[in-house]
Order: structure tokens, then C-alpha cells, then sequence
């Protein structure tokens, strides 16, 4: 089915999502693992149904490493090789389009030897900024497509609001290419962020485990926080389900980050994260970064005390390692390592809450990080000052519960798949 522009944004984002659907699987689609199910992405359905949803638009892709094809090709690569595409420009968020920089970094201004188009830089740029950014690059129509964590504090998602933000003040239409949420999207976990608090790694006021695909990011975001809404379109998945984790999908892993390597990574990095705001080691500079947690001083008593909450799905090794970058570097540490043995049950949050909490009693060396920014990660100083107080985790875990069910009730209103 092809529809025109003025048609297109006459309807609302989920009739517009309805009818990109394709009558047959993009080429390079195969079978994923999901009882017999074929999952495909956004991309995937836009390309099926021949574009036609940017049909004499001038587009701009906001991507990074992660927006490939089922055969790992890059879809601005895929796209400006098709006729029927007029892509005009790249917007690169942290780590870069084509991922060669580091956290904290980006990648600048330059012309993208593949493919000739201008790349433009979007890291810690917002609002009018942004704005003539977009305007400059002679783009109608910002498209985004990344792959997310599932946390908050995962810049991406603020990179999505951001661009969002900035397309609505340009005067631009915004159209989101869905992907899963590698870790399901069965719950919010986890604290939710107070708007006195809020940064990039947490602009509005949404739960630390989100639950959300990036198009239900969107919607979220369009109806809720933005001032003024942008032109928005999704292009959700088909064939994905609330409890499908990432092998689900079938789709390739490329780490949306630098540390974050594998699935298994983004499984439990919405809780140890947290280990940020601290003297610990988060595991950068390992092979296994948030599942690797340690300091100097260190010893086995962490991981005792650990396995003694009887959390639920995951067991604690104690372990030693040497980061080969950040925080400790070559220096050997002592700490713990995160083995889940049941995802199903799993609690990211409540986990990294019983990390710090036991950190803190069986390591007399731990301390928060200067900056306070536990509280950036954790959404207010809660966090912080009931630990500090000798909260076990039980209360900590129960002091964010009354706020969490108000944000799961809003989230409700957006979600787009079962």
C-alpha cells in the first residue's frame, strides 16, 4: 500500500504503523526463535513496502552501528543505494554513526567516506541548537532508528527526545523505525526519575527499567513531555511479543555501545549501572562490563554477602580482574561477577540495589562518587540517603513502588505490542 505524505499525517501514528505492513519479509529476512514467529523490524517493513511512507521526502537518518539489516548491512548504506529513497543526511549520536568513539565522545562533522552524505553531530546538542542543525542540513523528515538498552540512564533514548524536540522546532516530521527491547518489555522497574534531577542520562521523569520500545519511547514522549508535539510516524515491528528477549528476534547483536557487548550485558546493566555513582569498578575495561563489579580491597565476604539476599535468578562469583581502561587501570581487583540463571525471574534493579547495599557492609572502602551522581542514575537522592541510613533492600526497593505504578499507568497508554 502506498500512501501520500498529506494522508500519512492526517492519521494517527498507530494507523500509520498499521499500514507499512508488507505482504512479504524484506530480502536477507529469516526465521527468528520465536515459537515459529518471524520478527521484523521497522526498517525491515518500510523497505518491504518500498518506502513509500518517505515518498518525495528529503531524509535524514538519526543511527548509529546498530541500524542494520537481518544480513548486517547498514541501512543508510542500503538506503542510498535505492533510488527510491532521497537521503540527504546522517545525525550521529554519542559514541558516533559509525561507532569510533568512545563513551562520553562523538565523532564531529564530516562527509561519510561509503556513501559521500554529510554526517552531523548530535551528541549533547538539544533545542535550537538541534534545531539549526536540522534546519541546516536541508532535510523534511528525521528518521530515527537505534537499537536501545532498556534503562533510562542509556543516552539513546534522550538522543530520540532530543531529536524530537529539535524536528518540532525546525518545522520537521519525525518517523521512528522500531526495534525489540533486548531485555522484554514485560515491566518498568525501578525508581522514576524527579524532573530536579534530570540530565542526559535522564531527562523526564520514567522509570530506571523503562519496558518500552524505542516507538513507544516516542509516542511516550510526544504526548507526555514534549511542549509542543512533532509530526510523529512509527513504523512498529511485527512478529515481536512483551517477553521476547533479544535471541527472540533472530536479528544479529551489534553492541549500540562499546560496553555493551553482548544481550547478556544489557540484561543486567539497568542495575549495575548504578556502580557509576561509585569508587567500584562497573567492569570497563574488561570482556564483561556491569556483569564485573570490583575495587582494590575487595574480597570474598562481597559475594557471601550477595548471595545471602537470595535474589532471585542470578548467583554471585567472586572474581578478580584487571581493567584495562577506567576506573583501577591494570591494577588487579578483587569483586564480584553476575551469573543469571533464570532471566525469567530476574530483577535487574532490585539486584544492583542489593549489590550497593552489600558493598557498602562488607567493603569498608566504599563511597559514592563526589558528584553525587548516584542520584542522576537513581532519578532523586533517595537512593543514596536510604542506604546511607542502613535501609536493607527491601525498603529501598519499596520506597519508589507508590511513583513506579503511577508511571506504569501512563505507560500503559503507549504500549503498541502484547
Amino acid at each position: 500500500m502506498r500512501l501520500s505524505r498529506r494522508s500519512l499525517l492526517a492519521t494517527t501514528t498507530a494507523a500509520v504503523a498499521a499500514s507499512a505492513a508488507p505482504a512479504v519479509a524484506a530480502p536477507g529476512q529469516g526465521p527468528g526463535h520465536g515459537g515459529g514467529r518471524t520478527l521484523r523490524t521497522g526498517f525491515e517493513r518500510l523497505a518491504a513496502d518500498g518506502y513509500a511512507l518517505l515518498d518525495g521526502r528529503r531524509v535524514g537518518v538519526v543511527t548509529n552501528p546498530t541500524g542494520i539489516t537481518r544480513d548486517v548491512r547498514h541501512i543508510v548504506d542500503v538506503m542510498h543505494a535505492d533510488g527510491r529513497v532521497d537521503l540527504a543526511a546522517v545525525f550521529g549520536p554519542e559514541h558516533g554513526f559509525r561507532g569510533t568513539a568512545q563513551a562520553g565522545g562523538s565523532e564531529g562533522r564530516y562527509d561519510d567516506p561509503a556513501t559521500g552524505l554529510p554526517v552531523y553531530d548530535t551528541y549533547l546538542k538539544s533545542g535550537q541548537e538541534l534545531a539549526d542543525i536540522f534546519t541546516a542540513s536541508g532535510v523534511d523528515t528525521v528518521v530515527f532508528d537505534i537499537q536501545d538498552a532498556g534503562a533510562r540512564f542509556y543516552t539513546y533514548i534522550w538522543t530520540l527526545f532530543d531529536c524530537m524536540e529539535a524536528a518540532q522546532l525546525a518545522g520537521l516530521s519525525f518517523v521512528v523505525l522500531d526495534r525489540p527491547n533486548p531485555v522484554t518489555g514485560r515491566a518498568a522497574l525501578g525508581p522514576v526519575l524527579h524532573k530536579e534531577f534530570a540530565t542526559f542520562v535522564g531527562r523526564q521523569p520514567i522509570s530506571q527499567a523503562h519496558g518500552m520500545t524505542v516507538a513507544e519511547l516516542a509516542l511516550l514522549f510526544n504526548e507526555e513531555f514534549l511542549t509542543a508535539p512533532v509530526a510523529l510516524e512509527t513504523v512498529r515491528m511485527s512478529g515481536w511479543k512483551r517477553s521476547d528477549f533479544y535471541d527472540a528476534s533472530g536479528m544479529p547483536w551489534v553492541p549500540p555501545s562499546p560496553n555493551m557487548p553482548t544481550p547478556e550485558t544489557a540484561l543486567v546493566y539497568s542495575g549495575t549501572c548504578l556502580f557509576e555513582g561509585t569508587n567500584l569498578s562497573e567492569g570497563r575495561g574488561t570482556t564483561r562490563p556491569f556483569e564485573l563489579l570490583g575495587a582494590e580491597g575487595v574480597d570474598g565476604r562481597w559475594a557471601a554477602a550477595a548471595n545471602e539476599l537470595g535474589l532471585a535468578g542470578v548467583r554471585f562469583r567472586e572474581a578478580y580482574f584487571a581493567p584495562t581502561f577506567s576506573k583501577f587501570q591494570g591494577k588487579t581487583i578483587g569483586g564480584v561477577q553476575l551469573h543469571v540463571h533464570d532471566r525469567e525471574a530476574f530483577d535487574p534493579v532490585r539486584t544492583g540495589i542489593g549489590l550497593l547495599i552489600t558493598a557498602k557492609r562488607s567493603w569498608s572502602g566504599f563511597a559514592w562518587r563526589q558528584d553525587n551522581w548516584i542520584d542522576k542514575l537513581t532519578g532523586s537522592t533517595q537512593v543514596r540517603t536510604m542506604i546511607d541510613a542502613g535501609a536493607d533492600t527491601d525498603e529501598v526497593v519499596g520506597g519508589w513502588q507508590q511513583e513506579l505504578a503511577a508511571f506504569r499507568r501512563k505507560r500503559r497508554n503507549h504500549l503498541l505490542y502484547r
